[in-house]
């Protein structure tokens, strides 16, 4: 059967396929969008982004609860509920999913279940649960994001030796969690694992915590986590992994070689970042070009190397972040309706969720001096801020690099509590192309959080106030 033709067809209904299929919606384009599991809302929403920040709010209030509430006055005594925990984060994820078909209807977009194979440009074949399909459409968008990456000789069972998705489920607390990677997703899942009572050591292959990150600022990160108890090796590799009995043992070698040991834990996690998902879509034979890992190459409107087929979000380039995929799908069906849509990628914020929280936006200081930038540095550290101090939090700071000599924004790195709310106002700034001076004779209310960023702009001058 062959439905009527649709100005858009969207294959993948995670944050970058559904926004953008709402988008084209707004803009009187007749879309369609595919999706294969039953609920919407892909990895982010369903086994990614929403679930895990469930878990880290539930745990962080049991980690104070435990630890925290003495210094406040407050006596408690706590007992964790893990099967109630999880019912509440399953909880979260329903609503919101639930919230995408609303708007799904709200804007006329045609919901289809099924896995998408491409025929040809404009061609769509789809095998659900009441048969096959073709939908005809004058543009196809490919949004199928991404799913764990593996490491040879480690094979997941989902029970023992998990990925990302297994560890926002597990039944029970692990005495021992090694997490191999220390990127965003194996120090988010660490620390849910880590407040709720698991010893949990992270493995790295590189000599830092969060590589590509700013240097001094992950380094902030890195000791406040060590004293919440989280364990790092650098430097590290592992070869394989076996489960034997109830425990799984891994062999963990020198990165610059050397004789490998044997660690034993109850849960392996590995966390080493993320591939595209384009398996069995059929854009290669449609003559889709990849490049060498696997990813869409497109060009400045997201077309690929067939006219009529886009893609936007991890199936392509850069940070494999939801709202770099959102920001994408806005300003592709935009281009598509003729127009003007465009990506700032210099101005794409990273946060780790973990607590205190780390978020960056623009150069590392590293990689302004790298770049021959010569660059002035403010930072402002939590210690000093009214706000932070009513809080109880004392770790962290703001740093801001700006340029020399004329002194606009060139990044802004921050580790302390909600730093990911934090780093907007630092984002606005670097896509304005706004000075330090600018953020530092803006007003910030008293006593907040966003005083420290204040503070740190006003640092780059040499002028800060409170320190």
């Amino acid at each position: 059967m062959t439905d009527v033709v649709h100005d858009l067809i969207v294959i993948g209904a995670g944050p970058g396929g559904y926004v953008a299929a709402i988008r084209a919606a707004q803009l009187g384009l007749k879309t369609a969008c595919i999706e294969k599991y039953p609920t919407l809302g892909g990895t982010c929403l369903n086994v990614g982004c929403i679930p895990s920040k469930a878990l880290l709010d539930s745990s962080e209030h049991f980690d104070l609860a435990r630890h925290g509430f003495a210094a406040h006055g407050i006596k408690a005594t706590v007992e964790l509920d893990l099967a109630e925990m999880m019912k509440r984060k399953d909880g979260v994820v329903r609503d919101l999913t639930r919230g995408i078909e609303g708007l799904f209807k709200k804007n006329g977009i045609e919901r289809v279940t099924g896995t998408a194979r491409i025929v040809s440009a404009g061609v769509v074949e789809v095998s659900g649960p009441d048969g096959v399909r073709t939908l005809q459409a004058k543009r196809i968008l490919i949004a199928t994001g991404s799913k764990p990456a593996s490491l040879p000789g480690i094979a997941f069972d989902g029970r023992r030796i998990v990925h990302s998705t297994h560890a926002l489920s597990l039944g029970e607390v692990p005495k021992k969690l090694i997490v191999i990677g220390a990127g965003a997703i194996g120090l988010e899942l660490g620390s849910v694992w880590r407040r709720l009572g698991s010893e949990v050591l992270v493995l790295e292959y590189l000599d830092r915590i969060v590589p590509g990150s700013d240097v001094g600022t992950a380094r902030l990160l890195q000791r406040a986590l060590e004293k919440q108890g989280m364990k790092f090796r650098f430097g590290v590799s592992a070869a394989s992994a076996r489960v034997e009995g109830e425990e799984v043992v891994v062999d963990v070698a020198p990165a610059a070689g050397g004789e490998p040991e044997a660690l034993r834990c109850d849960v392996l996690l590995v966390a080493v970042g993320r591939r595209p998902y384009t398996e069995g879509l059929g854009a290669a034979e449609a003559g889709v070009r990849m490049d060498t890992r696997g990813r869409i190459e497109v060009d400045a409107h997201w077309q690929s190397s067939v006219p009529g087929i886009y893609a936007i979000g991890d199936v392509i380039a850069g940070p494999m972040l939801a709202h770099k995929a959102e920001e994408e799908g806005v300003a592709c069906v935009e281009c598509m309706a003729g127009r003007p849509g465009h990506v700032e990628y210099g101005c794409v914020p990273g946060v780790v969720y973990t607590w205190p929280e780390m978020a960056s936006v623009g150069l590392s200081e590293e990689d302004a001096k790298a770049a021959g930038r010569e660059v002035v540095v403010g930072t402002f550290p939590f210690l000093a801020n009214g706000r932070a101090k009513a809080m109880g939090e004392r770790d962290g700071h703001v740093k801001i690099i700006a340029d020399a000599k004329t002194d606009r924004i060139l990044g802004a790195h921050i580790v302390g509590p909600r730093a990911s709310d934090l780093i907007a106002e630092l984002v606005l700034a670097l896509e304005m192309g706004a000075s330090a001076e600018d953020v530092a004779r803006s007003f910030h209310a008293h006593p907040t959080l966003p005083e420290a960023v204040k503070e740190a702009a006003l640092a780059v001058a040499g002028r800060a106030i409170h320190m």
